[in-house]
């Protein structure tokens, strides 16, 4: 297996240095991109959780706006 790569680019110099990810690196890396995984699946699921209520709604005849009007 290959180690993850890390690239650092000194702006001022112009410098490219790359090299491999230390362990404590990887591990940070793995966790926020765990972290972020977890972050989207939730945004995915409550917009699909807002379509399938919206749809029921259509269903009964209603919209969002009919709640609101009768204070739901």
């Amino acid at each position: 297996m290959t180690n993850a790569m890390l690239t650092i680019h000194n702006v001022e110099t112009g410098e490219i240095i790359e090299r491999p990810m230390t362990a404590a690196e990887k591990t940070t890396f793995e966790a926020d991109a765990k972290a972020y995984a977890d972050k989207e699946a939730a945004k995915a699921k409550a917009y699909a959780d807002k379509e399938a209520a919206q749809a029921k709604l259509a269903a009964l005849g209603l919209t969002a706006d009919d709640l609101k009007a009768l204070g739901l």
